[in-house]
């Protein structure tokens, strides 16, 4: 678990407020949850064989005995709100949500044991157009941050439930004639979840899955002609993708589509957005049959991408705009005051006001970044002034009402 340091936070919040601008763009609400939850809302959604809740959840008893749980990953958490808050029975909605999600875990680049995301989860539209809006969602948001040509869309479908498990007996069965040859991880899933040795990155694994039977073979028919609408949406909004039949989510509740965003700039921790359909979660918690699709971002691995390919713009690392200082001893008060007043008359003006010594005031100003420097005197003949350097100008002397005049044309936001 990581601090997220003051020069670090201008680049998280740059991140932050370009997703609400889109997912706000696409009528999604956000919703707030706990980030403690009772354990057994992880374990069956989840599923009690898998890595995350075998091995790297956090789970306590608290004071009563009840067993609770760091939420390890939002979506469950999501339905849970919904569902006690009568959110979701025979409506649609549209949600998103940010925050601290805990997995104990060996830490890998972009991720730690407390790590951030964000989610998207639209409920209650069973078609493959909602499927569609949230990966043109996140499309639009690599645009937005200048990434799209460093990402790449991997698509599958999981099918149906019964459709997967026909295809989980052919593929163990397959799997079992070459058990001595797969890794040891790919051996204990075999049993517990044979699905995952699909996504093994070992490579003698590797090589016993190119002559694996392939689930798009044992899809039913109405997950085909979902992903076949599916595909031919993103053909017609120009949005670039690979089919890969070995794609498969960790979790045990996904169903039908299932995707991922990545990319080969952050070496093999190359996943920066994955998500899909999951249909029969909302019923498996105890509501009504709900079709349901979302994904997750990871925040750490997004910023590490940003940083890797330099597309932090300048401005997002600047956390104000206006340096104040005085020029002299003795007005330190009217200093303040002025900041104050300058605040009111420019909206959404950011100012640091100097309040340490006055020894080199002018280098240490420029020092920090700011897009302009004001520096305030007195005099008994003329009263509060302030020159202004922006840009490598300089206006001298300029009174309050003219300072702020000047301050609204360089600053209007």
């Amino acid at each position: 678990m990581n601090d997220i340091l003051p020069e670090q936070t201008p680049v998280w919040q740059y991140l932050e407020a370009t997703i609400k601008r889109v997912v706000g763009a696409y009528g999604y609400s956000e919703i707030r949850m706990p980030i403690v939850e009772q354990t057994d809302l992880f374990k069956r959604s989840i599923g009690e064989v898998t890595d995350i809740v075998e091995k790297e959840m956090y789970t306590f008893d608290d004071r009563n005995g009840e067993s609770l749980t760091l939420r390890p990953e939002g979506t469950a958490c999501c339905v849970r709100a919904g569902e006690e808050h009568g959110l979701l029975y025979n409506q649609t909605q549209r949600l998103w949500y940010q925050g601290p999600m805990f997995r104990y875990e060996k830490p890998q680049k972009g991720r730690y044991r407390q790590f951030h995301q964000v989610g998207v989860e639209a409920f209650g539209m069973a078609g493959p157009d909602v499927d569609a809006e949230l990966i043109l969602m996140t499309a639009r948001l690599w645009h937005e941050l200048g990434m799209s040509e460093a990402v790449t869309l991997q698509l599958n479908s999981l099918g149906s439930n019964q459709a997967r498990a026909e295809y989980r007996d052919a593929l163990v069965a397959y799997l079992q004639q070459h058990f001595d040859q797969l890794d040891e991880d790919s051996q204990r899933r075999l049993e517990s979840n044979p699905l995952r040795v699909l996504d093994s990155k070992n490579e003698a694994t590797r090589v016993i899955l190119e002559q694996a039977p392939v689930l798009t073979d044992y899809l039913d028919d109405e997950s085909a002609r979902d992903f076949r609408q599916l595909c031919e949406m993103l053909d017609a909004a120009g949005v670039r993708y690979e089919v890969n039949p070995y794609l498969v989510r960790g979790l045990d509740y996904y169903c039908k589509t299932v995707f991922e965003w990545v990319t080969e700039e952050l070496g093999a921790q190359g996943t920066v957005c994955a998500g899909g359909r999951y249909d029969g979660l909302v019923k498996q918690l105890g509501g009504k049959p709900t079709p349901a699709v979302g994904f997750a971002m990871g925040v750490e691995r997004l910023i590490l991408l940003l940083e890797t390919l330099e597309l932090v713009p300048d401005s997002a690392r600047q956390t104000f705009d206006l340096y104040l200082a005085a020029e002299h001893k003795g007005i330190q008060s009217d200093v303040v005051l002025l900041a104050e007043q300058l605040r009111a008359a420019v909206p959404g003006l950011r100012i640091r006001v100097h309040c340490a010594g006055l020894k080199n005031i002018a280098t240490k100003a420029r020092q920090t970044g700011a897009r302009a420097i004001v520096l305030v005197k007195k005099t008994e003949e003329s009263g509060l002034q302030g020159s202004l350097w922006y840009n490598d100008e300089t206006e001298y002397d300029l009174k309050p009402d003219r300072l702020i005049e000047r301050l609204l044309v360089l600053f209007a936001h």
